[in-house]
């Protein structure tokens, strides 16, 4: 994968993870009549998805998989607290992928747009399930909204161009990675060319209505002020100023007080299954 430093970033994934953990509750709903042996999260990160996996599937030996040892450890605590069974291993993806073993259910969470090689990283995934398993990826979905249109000061729609900022250096992250391969980014489609079959796509809404609960509003924080770092060349000077007016914890039109501050995102999973024979 590239080299996001996701260690640095274990507060906040941990954090967006729980704040985003209905999409997760909901699609491993339309999983529930499965009855997985071995479970494999890959990409686990500080395993939000994988222990609310184990917590699903008591039965199961479920297993977070992920490059960063310091995301597995959280990873570990983080089952401990919750009284769910977990296993980690430290593998890249998706080159550490082929001494996994098979697995009855894959699930993996915003990984694969992390590779230049999308299909051939698809390809590897559904090559870790047991004849019959089944696979579910997070990718697509709508970009989250935080922020009423007009704020009371700055330039009215900021939350617009904060998503279109973004979306221009999703496109620039893709192109800079090792290996990138262009590719339509039919999900179902990539699942089918993959092997998969039964393929389909469900999108889980996350509504946090305002006035916001502290775990969600630290996560709009969170989120914000990586925007502030990010885009920092890609914003005019006005829209720089109005983000770090919101940052501003003793302003009381910042994030840390506004009751209009509310959190709403959409996830798309997409599932499919390996043929029996």
């Amino acid at each position: 994968m590239n080299d996001f430093d996701w260690a640095a970033m274990a507060d906040m994934l941990e954090l967006e993870g729980e704040t985003h953990s209905p999409y997760v509750r909901q699609a491993l709903e339309e999983l529930a009549h499965l009855t997985p042996r071995r479970i494999l999260d890959i990409g686990s990160g500080p395993g939000v998805a994988a222990c609310r996996l184990a917590e699903t599937f008591p039965q199961a030996e479920v297993t977070a998989v992920d490059g960063s040892p310091e995301l597995l450890e959280r990873a570990e605590r983080r089952a401990d607290r919750l009284g769910v069974r977990l296993r980690t291993r430290v593998a890249e993806f998706p080159e550490g992928l082929a001494g996994l073993g098979p697995a009855d259910l894959v699930w993996s969470g915003q990984v694969v747009h992390h590779v230049g090689d999308q299909q051939d990283a698809l390809n590897r995934l559904a090559g870790l399930l047991e004849p019959g398993g089944h696979l579910a990826i997070v990718e697509g979905g709508l970009q989250p909204r935080w922020l009423p249109r007009d704020l009371g000061f700055g330039r009215p729609g900021l939350q617009d161009r904060l998503g279109a900022a973004m979306g221009e250096r999703f496109s620039r992250m893709r192109a800079e990675l090792p290996g990138t391969v262009a590719v339509v980014e039919d999900w179902p489609g990539m699942l089918r060319a993959a092997g998969l079959t039964d393929v389909r796509s469900r999108t889980f809404l996350v509504d946090h209505p305002a006035p916001l609960a502290d775990g969600p509003r630290r996560s709009v924080r969170q989120a914000l002020e990586r925007h502030r770092t990010v885009l920092d060349g890609l914003l005019d000077a006005e829209d720089l100023a109005t983000l770090d007016r919101l940052l501003d914890p003793a302003d009381p039109a910042g994030v840390d007080r506004r009751a209009d501050l509310f959190l709403l995102t959409a996830k798309t999973v997409h599932f499919g299954r390996r043929g029996d024979s």
